[in-house]
């Protein structure tokens, strides 16, 4: 059974898949909550998680409540010479709209989205800072329908950092709840027309392939005769 991990678990998470990937070099986890976007250093690359699946709890009230938009940030640098490399890393908290209170609250995660979490990091890491081919991204938890649900951007401390990152995904949603478009309906429409009269067509050229064989048949015998 999955349970949520602590900051710690989150760093043995990644030097684990940090010891896989590149055991040659050493590499830090630093949990560092002023991390900004866009705001990098000399060396320094960005990932930017958009839509990470996480579970609140309001220390004020003890509401509790889901996000498939938890937004992670990452800076990440490697000294090459040195063989070392450090990850800069931030989680963008919600507010409560149930007591309104002005207090920001962290999530928990899953271990099992906070693996995938990881290998996307590990993924962009490779593309971005040794310039190999990373492979493909995981699609985690977030992609799923319990976690699905309106985004408030005026509790999420990433919206009202400028950070866009919930639009494409509720558009997306949008698309998926009205179906398919009017063009679309039509064009099946039009090809399931196509189909009906095809289909009458080779039947009643069929018949009278077979009118003219019986009748070729017919005439022929009395002809013998």
């Amino acid at each position: 059974m999955s349970t949520s991990l602590t900051t710690c678990e989150w760093k043995k998470v990644f030097y684990e898949k940090m010891e896989v990937a590149k055991p040659a070099d050493s590499w830090e986890l630093i949990i560092d909550p002023n991390l900004k976007p866009g705001e990098l250093g000399p060396g320094w690359k960005q990932y930017l998680e958009e839509h990470a699946a996480g579970r609140f709890h309001c220390s004020w009230c003890w509401h509790t409540w889901q996000s498939a938009h938890v937004v992670i940030l990452f800076h990440m640098y490697l000294d090459r010479a040195r063989r070392a490399g450090s990850v800069r890393m931030r989680v963008f908290k919600q507010l409560c709209y149930e007591c309104g209170t002005a207090r920001l609250d962290e999530s928990s995660m899953l271990e099992e989205n906070i693996e995938s979490l990881v290998d996307n990091l590990i993924t962009s890491l490779r593309e971005q800072c040794y310039e190999e081919d990373g492979g493909q991204y995981r699609i985690h938890v977030a992609s799923r329908p319990e976690h699905r649900g309106p985004h408030r951007a005026e509790f999420c401390e990433a919206c009202q950092e400028g950070i866009v990152h919930w639009k494409p995904s509720e558009k997306l949603l949008e698309d998926e709840a009205t179906g398919p478009s009017d063009a679309s309906k039509l064009q099946g429409l039009a090809g399931s027309r196509y189909n009906f009269f095809s289909l009458r067509w080779c039947l009643l050229w069929g018949s009278l392939g077979l009118l003219f064989v019986y009748l070729q048949c017919t005439f022929g015998s009395l002809g013998f005769l």
